[in-house]
């Protein structure tokens, strides 16, 4: 047995048992966490946040700990807490072995997580194609939800799938995103269209004769509310609404690029969506301009134990649009 404090002792090698009274007592490890949590954030708090568990508990397993040692281990204070001498003491004899283990555990987590993990990616089905099938070249394993930002986020900061691909930037203390790259929306058309005066109306800067032209085509979305379109009118040609709706509803860009590039028409579309059917001479680009600004997309997890692990193999995952 190791050396004796008072009415309690604690082994060399000692990490799960707590010898009270001369008597080991089995402790849970989550308690020790929690203690080592509050003892350095000396607040309960804060070693909630930290541990992304609740206060309660917090304070429920500070009590159990104290129950088995049979001394107090912290004093309340009104911003957080103090520790007792006891729990200096405790603090000494187990943060070592502690850390080792933690330590340990890590490691094997990392490597579980990087052999045979179920990873559940939420994405848009517009960007499936360009941007989800990348996650396959990552992962063994992965369950695909389609949704767009608002549920995306929502579908995280739950923890009912572990990261999403979204267009919107949602600062929160409990997600962490990282950037994929940028993305431009761009005119498009079938290749039996022919687009001369269009090009020479572009050089021109006439507007009026870009919309002319514009409004003559069949066009193409994925949606009825032609948001694609709206935004492209609005920035490049500076008017707040097009005076056209769409021929043809596809409800997902990639199909939607499909069906026009066996048919005949125009469409707006992100750029990195359409560049696989501009290579492959499918689609024909019309109209790239800086005059539409870019989107920014992000890879959003969720903090937790294995954030870093999943932000650091997504590093190749990237909009392809260069």
């Amino acid at each position: 047995m190791g050396q004796i404090y008072g009415e309690y002792a604690i082994g060399k090698n000692n990490l799960n048992y707590l010898c009270y009274k001369y008597n080991y007592i089995m402790v849970n490890l989550e308690w020790y966490r929690t203690f080592k949590s509050v003892y350095k954030n000396r607040n309960f708090s804060l070693a909630a946040k930290e541990l992304y568990i609740s206060q309660p508990a917090v304070s429920q397993q500070i009590a159990m700990l104290e129950a088995h040692v049979g001394y107090q281990l912290f004093n309340r204070k009104s911003k957080g807490v103090e520790p007792t001498d006891y729990a200096k003491l405790l603090n000494n004899l187990i943060i070592e072995a502690l850390d080792r283990l933690e330590s340990v555990e890590n490691g094997f987590r990392e490597k579980a997580f990087q052999t045979n993990k179920l990873i559940s990616i939420g994405i848009s089905k517009h960007n499936f194609s360009s941007i989800g099938n990348q996650f396959v070249k990552v992962f063994d394993f992965v369950d695909f939800s389609f949704a767009e930002n608002e549920a995306l986020f929502q579908l995280v900061d739950n923890k009912k799938i572990d990261l999403a691909v979204v267009s919107k930037k949602i600062d929160t203390f409990d997600t962490v995103q990282q950037s994929i790259g940028f993305g431009r929306l761009i005119l498009v058309a079938s290749m039996d269209i022919e687009a001369n005066n269009l090009k020479l109306a572009i050089e021109k800067d006439d507007n009026n004769a870009i919309e002319k032209w514009l409004n003559k085509q069949k066009w193409y979305d994925y949606d009825a509310q032609i948001p694609n379109v709206k935004q492209f009118w609005l920035y490049v040609l500076n008017k707040k609404r097009p005076t056209l709706m769409a021929n043809y509803i596809i409800p997902n860009e990639t199909e939607m690029m499909k069906t026009l590039s066996e048919n005949s028409g125009v469409a707006i579309v992100w750029d990195y969506n359409a560049k696989p059917f501009i290579e492959n001479q499918q689609l024909q680009l019309l109209w790239q301009t800086n005059k539409m600004p870019t989107q920014e997309l992000f890879l959003m997890v969720r903090k937790n134990n294995h954030y870093d692990d999943i932000l650091n193999q997504l590093k190749q995952i990237t909009i392809n649009n260069e």
